[in-house]
């Protein structure tokens, strides 16, 4: 389904989900809010996400990217844009000091229906890995097997993450760099049980605008302590990389993106895209 074209909704520029109530009304935040909606929308129609009176879970994990996404989508189904069910979810893993109520008050407070799901996953994390190791592969593994079973549990169809274009980048860089792939980050993904979707509808919105959204918006951000605080990650290698690049030639990560889209297997290695064997010149006639 398109939801691209614009309708009466849509132009009410005056049109808010509650959440929005206190948001800033200058011209800056509105030109911010109405390029990361354009974005979603963008990745959303180019990765055919939306089905019709399908089920959504998102996941919320108290970052600002998954504070961005939530509102982002609870803005553009109060405005009849997008025709699915919303349910957040937050998975408490045990972390030490987490704060427990800040989440549920917060989505209480605005009308967002959710569950709260508690696996102490911190424990099994702490147990397996080493001081010395980065935690974060395993962690997200974990987490993610008990998001499917809860999208399972709640009739979702789909499994929202707030993954941007950064994430996206930063992914296929250590690939490429690290694991000797090319391969990045799906916007649109099936798990490896054939039953639930992974959509990321904020590929196209850029690590910055969300960030700036998450101040004006004021939502309560929640840090990772777990795996926010270990140094020397791989990932900031690769954020770091990226900044330069854009700092150096701006535009490029937008280049890259668009790069991502437009692949060319005849101009590559991979021999199991193209047929390099059965590559020959015409016979002319003499």
């Amino acid at each position: 389904m398109n939801i691209s074209t614009p309708t009466p909704e849509d132009a009410a520029a005056d049109t808010f989900h509650p959440l929005f109530a206190d948001a800033p009304r200058s011209v800056e935040f509105n030109k911010l809010r109405k390029r990361l909606l354009r974005n979603m929308r963008q990745a959303i129609d180019d990765f055919a996400m939306v089905e019709p009176g399908q089920r959504w879970l998102v996941g919320l994990s108290g970052g600002k990217d998954s504070f961005g996404l939530l509102a982002l989508l609870m803005d553009l189904k109060w405005r009849g844009l997008l025709p699915v069910d919303l349910l957040a979810c937050n998975l408490d893993q045990g972390q030490p000091s987490f704060p427990k109520h800040i989440l549920p008050d917060w989505l209480s407070k605005n009308g967002i229906a959710h569950r709260i799901e508690y696996q102490d996953t911190y424990s099994v994390v702490t147990d397996k890995i080493p001081e010395n190791r980065t935690y974060c592969s395993l962690c997200s593994r974990l987490r993610r097997g008990h998001l499917y079973r809860v999208a399972r549990e709640e009739g979702c169809s789909a499994l929202v993450l707030g993954h941007h274009r950064e994430d996206i980048l930063e992914t296929f860089f250590m690939n490429l760099f690290h694991g000797g792939r090319l391969a990045a980050m799906p916007p649109k993904l099936l798990n490896d049980e054939g039953d639930v979707l992974v959509l990321r509808p904020l590929s196209y919105c850029a690590e910055n605008d969300l960030g700036k959204f998450a101040s004006a918006m004021r939502f309560p951000i929640i840090p990772c302590d777990l795996c926010g605080s270990q140094d020397g990650l791989q990932r900031n290698a690769m954020k770091a990389m990226l900044a330069d690049i854009e700092h150096r030639m701006p535009g490029r990560k937008d280049t890259m993106i668009r790069a991502l889209t437009t692949v060319r297997p005849s101009h590559l290695l991979d021999r199991s895209l193209f047929d390099f064997a059965g590559l020959q010149p015409s016979v002319k006639d003499q």
